[in-house]
């Protein structure tokens, strides 16, 4: 999906999972910043740029955004909680299972092969119940020891590495990828610069 930071910049990212795809539209503590889930246009907005196919025709209340913040804050609380080896909060559970528990969207399959969203549950409510089924199966599945948060130090996005070798470091080689490659290059050219001005001195010392 393709995100857009508060300055103006883009870049595309791929968590991996539909439900760490809800985390950047904002979160708990200093992550309110990127809040962008404000009214119904927006989560259904959300909808449609995430990882679900298309065609969901979404009906969603604001109470329904409510919750979908909730839902977003704990899962951000339970993605960090597993990156860094520590318990999951009591709450933060509870506000996934709650979520798990109501009736999901739902599709069937067409006369002609095809497949499209059944019109019943196309709710925020029904929503939220796909988002926090998909965490329950991240987070007890095969990649839960992968779940990630990207390796530069000014990001916190996270993101399950489902490549083969599992080295996925970065949340976009477009983004914080690229900002690496270049400051190593720059510290490898700082260094280089260095010596080559503590050669020459030591050369015109010698000549002195």
């Amino acid at each position: 999906m393709l995100l857009v930071h508060p300055d103006g910049s883009s870049f595309r990212f791929d968590p991996g999972a539909l439900c760490l795809e809800l985390l950047p539209t904002g979160g708990p503590g200093a992550l309110a910043y990127f809040e962008v889930l404000h009214g119904p246009a927006d989560l259904v907005d959300w909808a449609g740029r995430s990882r679900l196919p298309g065609g969901l025709d979404l009906v969603v209340s604001p109470a329904e955004v409510v919750a979908a913040r909730r839902l977003r804050d704990a899962l951000w609380r339970l993605a960090e909680a597993r990156v860094a080896g520590e318990p999951a909060g009591a709450d933060d559970l509870a506000a996934v299972n709650d979520a798990a528990e109501r009736p999901p969207l739902t599709a069937r399959l067409t006369a002609g092969g095809g497949r499209e969203w059944s019109a019943a549950g196309a709710t925020g409510t029904g929503l939220l119940s796909t988002v926090a089924r998909d965490a329950v199966d991240l987070f007890t599945g095969a990649y839960a020891h992968r779940i990630r948060t990207c390796g530069a130090d000014d990001c916190r996005l996270l993101f399950v590495d489902t490549s083969r070798p599992g080295r996925r470091r970065w949340c976009s080689m477009e983004r914080c990828g690229n900002r690496h490659k270049v400051r190593a290059h720059r510290a490898r050219t700082t260094s280089a610069d260095a010596r080559t001005a503590s050669a020459v001195a030591r050369t015109t010392e010698r000549d002195d």
